[in-house]
């Protein structure tokens, strides 16, 4: 019964109910582009105000990535037992929190600690969010619905620094953090209003009063209601631990460690490319204000990446769009710095490079969900988006490191041009499993 419903909400038409549940995901995700990617605007003013070296601000840039992978690893887990929504709330919360604990840090220190907590509770939301919005759409329309949450990323990114340009300048650092927090917090009353839980954790997992709410979300979904919740198996997870244990069962053992090296290559190149751009394009030359412009406009080039590969993922295999993205971001990291001397042309280039980073990590996101069944789906994405964010966490203090050590932008943005190259033979290995091949629809 749980496999015939899947069956016909793949199939069937959207309907605005559906795309009202992405339309909340999305908004999660921006909110949570905000909170993550606002560090590396602040960075300049942070780094002035405390006197920062290059490897002290690459702790601080890596505190919040290293909350996310922690929070991706140990709390995402936890939706495939309790339900995607309450987690959601919770993490929510804390990361408004956390943001808001920020803007009133008064040393280094405290600043990374909050930084951590803020990241908790993102890394925590993050998986749960895709994997909501993958559930909630019919097969041919899930690519682009899961890429659109890669896309509200960074548009959130977007004007973070955008207000982050604007308001520094005249508030001080301080001011964007505590602008997040407020908005992340009041977005919680809106999610508990109105956000659903997830169809297939209900028909699987069966939480109390299941039943009342599974067919009030088929009501909405124009489906026909069920007179009882279908049987269960007893031999799913029963627990986090054995949920994560199962993610190296003989079936899943090889997409789970091939997904997980592109997750962390992925995210290593990226989170170069996000954190130290707007400090390195100072570095050659540009002044603060163009450095900030530069990091806007490769998240603009996200919103435009995220969304195209997640158009193109409807008529084209999602596996061989990875690769060429992959591909061609190796090509423009490095050739890049040798066209600033032109800075309209570099400028293109950016947002050019914005595109193609941007949408390596939202087809990872993609891709990832159809791996695994609904017991494994946001513990599989969680520790996919967890292992990239080891990734994440070593680029900047790496970066920072090398920075120190006088190495030029010309040197840094080619090394990191090979990680894109790493993933992409992953992906071309993980295109030979079967699974892949079925395409997008999810499994149980």
């Amino acid at each position: 019964m749980i496999r015939k419903v899947r069956e016909v909400l793949d199939a069937k038409k959207m309907v605005g109910f559906q795309w009202a549940v992405i339309a909340q995901c999305f908004l999660i995700n921006m909110l949570d582009g905000f909170d993550v990617l606002v560090m590396a605007f602040a960075a300049p003013s942070v780094s002035a105000h405390w006197s920062l070296s290059g490897t002290q601000l690459g702790y601080l840039l890596s505190a919040g990535l290293l909350g996310m992978a922690l929070g991706s690893l140990f709390i995402a887990p936890w939706a495939d037992r309790i339900g995607r929504r309450p987690l959601m709330l919770i993490c929510m919360s804390m990361a408004g929190a956390g943001m808001i604990a920020s803007a009133h840090a008064a040393s280094p220190s405290q600043l990374g600690a909050f930084r951590l907590i803020t990241g908790l509770g993102i890394g925590g939301v993050l998986a749960s969010s895709y994997v909501l919005a993958g559930e909630y759409s019919n097969r041919r329309w899930r690519s682009l619905a899961v890429s659109l949450q890669a896309t509200a990323y960074a548009f959130g990114a977007t004007v973070g620094g955008i207000a982050a340009a604007q308001v520094i300048p005249e508030l001080g650092w301080p001011s964007v953090f505590l602008y997040g927090g407020i908005l992340t917090l009041a977005m919680v009353p809106l999610l508990i209003a109105f956000l659903p839980e997830s169809l297939d954790f209900l028909l699987e997992k069966q939480p109390r009063d299941a039943l009342r709410k599974a067919n009030r979300v088929l009501y909405r979904l124009k489906m026909e209601k069920l007179t009882k919740l279908p049987e269960i198996s007893a031999t799913g997870p029963k627990n986090v631990l054995r949920g994560i244990i199962e993610l190296f069962s003989p079936e899943l053992t090889r997409p789970t460690i091939l997904i997980w090296i592109s997750f962390f290559f992925v995210m290593f190149g990226f989170y170069f490319v996000i954190s130290w751009t707007p400090r390195l394009l100072v570095d050659v030359g540009l002044s603060a204000k163009q450095g900030i412009t530069g990091g806007v406009l490769l998240n603009v080039g996200g919103i435009i990446g995220n969304s195209l590969i997640g158009l193109l993922a409807v008529r084209f295999a999602l596996g061989k769009l990875l690769i060429a993205y992959m591909l061609l971001n190796v090509a423009l990291l490095t050739t890049f710095v040798y066209v600033l001397d032109h800075t309209e042309f570099g400028f293109g280039f950016v947002m050019c490079i914005g595109i193609f980073a941007n949408g390596c990590v939202a087809g990872l996101y993609a891709l990832t969900p159809t791996l695994y069944g609904t017991s494994q789906r946001v513990t599989g994405l969680g520790w996919g988006i967890g292992i990239g964010r080891m990734g994440a966490i070593f680029s900047p203090l790496a970066a920072g490191a090398l920075i120190d050590l006088k190495w030029s932008p010309a040197e840094l943005y080619p090394l990191f041009a090979i990680s894109f190259g790493v993933a992409a033979l992953a992906i071309v290995a993980l295109t030979f499993s079967n699974r892949i091949q079925l395409g997008q629809g999810y499994t149980h």
